[in-house]
């Protein structure tokens, strides 16, 4: 009984190395592209807007707004989430204000609000997280973060608390430990979950990451839910990951859930590629039989020049009516960005197969910024 407390529970937070094939999970190359382009822009007062409009097949159409501002230590983000309304027109959805302020050099609070609109169309905030981050000149530091949301007479309650704190063990290695807890109605807190992390960087450039979940019994006592364990090794412009899933039986004994393989390389043209192997003991249209079976490869093909960039990404899995036929394409992404003096243009497609077996296209999205394009990086000196 308790361990199928464990595994309920552990639904709600913990990482999966793979996921079904949803649209939504495609239209996430987008927002990482465009994560990437604002952190390659220099550390001084900006501000810049994007608009995006997303068409996907038997969904209403949506549109999201973006800005972003900075002046000193201060900066703003917001996006605006409309979607298309019974009389033809955009009206709001949904909207997130995340205001950063950086204290010091060693203290930085932020402030994420919510928002949602209600039948009469009057915005109320809807949720309000609060974060403060301190770090030392050893290396260590320490995150607090409060979770609120709204009731019913739109006062916030405060609903969940996380601290983590981190430690610097040596030179080439920290831990970090994360309690999450979740108020308990009467002005207090239970302990939800307890998070346990390592890093540690070896000599050949080798990275080992082990994160250990720890979900509370029903008997006062934690027993371990999940354990992922991660290597990452580097040799020049060539990157190879590989990351365990571990999670216990009826009896409590570790076992092997899922493991996902990474590769990554860049050519001399600066054209890179990334190819995800993902195992599991689940696998859709077979019995599970207790051992891994390759599921899913995730391909990703990047090309940049001084005009812009072209990602190309597929993913392959098997047929879940015949598993044996082997792996199938069973979706494309293609995602173009190009810079201009006034901004960016960005445009994406996303594919997915039928019940025929045919590609057709299910999702489109263009974007507009005003952002300028991200400055030239130079090339990484040799240690």
């Amino acid at each position: 009984m308790a361990h199928s407390q464990l595994e309920n529970s552990l639904v709600a937070f913990a990482p999966r190395l793979f996921a079904k094939l949803t649209v939504s999970a495609l239209l996430c190359l987008a927002s990482v592209m465009c994560a990437r382009a604002q952190d390659a822009q220099p550390n001084k007062n900006e501000s810049w807007t994007t608009t995006s409009e997303n068409s996907v097949s038997n969904a209403n159409p949506s549109r999201t707004m973006e800005s972003h501002s900075k002046s000193g230590n201060r900066s703003v983000d917001k996006q605006r989430v409309e979607v298309l309304g019974p009389n033809g027109r955009y009206q709001p959805d949904s909207e997130t204000e995340k205001e950063t302020i950086r204290v010091n050099d060693t203290i930085t609070r932020t402030v994420v609000r919510t928002y949602t609109w209600d039948a009469n169309g009057q915005k109320k905030l809807a949720q309000q997280t609060e974060e403060e981050s301190r770090s030392t000149a050893g290396g260590d530091a320490q995150v607090v973060r409060t979770t609120s949301n709204s009731d019913l007479n739109g006062r916030l309650q405060v609903v969940q608390r996380e601290v983590a704190d981190t430690k610097k063990t040596s030179p080439d290695a920290q831990e970090t430990k994360t309690t999450v807890y979740l108020a308990d109605g009467n002005g207090g807190f239970t302990t939800s979950r307890q998070v346990q992390e390592s890093q540690k960087l070896g000599a050949d450039h080798r990275i080992e990451e082990k994160k250990t979940t720890m979900l509370p019994d029903g008997n006062g006592n934690f027993k371990v839910a999940e354990v992922q364990e991660k290597t990452i090794k580097e040799d020049g412009k060539t990157r190879t990951s590989e990351e365990r899933v571990l999670r216990p039986d009826l009896d409590g004994r570790l076992s092997e859930f899922s493991r996902s393989v990474t590769d990554e390389t860049e050519n001399a043209s600066g054209e890179k590629s990334k190819t995800v192997d993902a195992y599991s003991t689940d696998v859709p249209g077979l019995t599970g039989d207790g051992h891994l079976h390759h599921n899913q490869r995730i391909t990703t093909v990047q090309k940049k020049d001084a005009n812009g960039e072209i990602v190309e990404q597929q993913i392959e899995q098997p047929n879940p009516g015949n598993p044996s036929d082997g792996q199938q394409v069973r979706a494309k992404t293609k995602y173009t960005v190009r810079y201009a003096s006034s901004g960016t243009d960005q445009a994406k497609t996303t594919q997915t197969r039928d019940a025929n077996g045919n590609l057709k296209v299910v999702a489109v999205e263009t974007k507009k910024s005003d952002q300028p394009p991200p400055a030239p990086q130079p090339p990484p000196q040799k240690p």
